[in-house]
């Protein structure tokens, strides 16, 4: 009898961009007035973090399998030097699929896809209240 196989442990690690928000001029859609002044909110960091991270642990062979929560083109090009130089696995989780169509550049660099549909993250949550806790989920939620 074969000696069971042993199982990696799963590690993840959360890294987070900010948020930026400031006025602008817009050009108005329906003028007059030629522009309007509007509160822009803009995300940054996320996809530069998560680039540089899955580039690094690569070449640093910290994981088999670099599984993706996104759906932003600017990632290609990591995955794509992911791919090349180092093998890995890639997967990719489109969120707001099916509706929302995966980018065909990040499409190319992927092993496998899976779409985040509404019922997995349903199921995926924990109880609430959160069991010996007073912790409750958004409404929305």
């Amino acid at each position: 009898m074969d000696a069971p196989t042993a199982i990696k442990p799963i590690h993840f690690k959360l890294y987070y961009g900010h948020f930026l928000r400031h006025r602008i001029s817009m050009e108005h859609a329906n003028p007059p007035p030629p522009s309007v002044k509007v509160w822009k909110n803009e995300e940054k960091g996320s996809d530069v973090n998560l680039s540089l991270h899955v580039l690094n642990d690569a070449w640093q062979n910290a994981y088999d399998c670099a599984v993706i929560v996104s759906n932003d083109s600017d990632l290609a090009e990591s995955l794509r030097l992911v791919k090349a130089q180092n093998r890995k696995l890639i997967g990719l989780v489109t969120p707001g699929a099916p509706r929302r169509k995966t980018s065909r550049q990040l499409k190319q660099h992927a092993d496998f896809m899976k779409p985040n549909r509404t019922w997995m993250l349903r199921t995926s949550q924990l109880p609430d209240p959160i069991p010996g806790t007073r912790i409750h989920k958004p409404a929305g939620w």
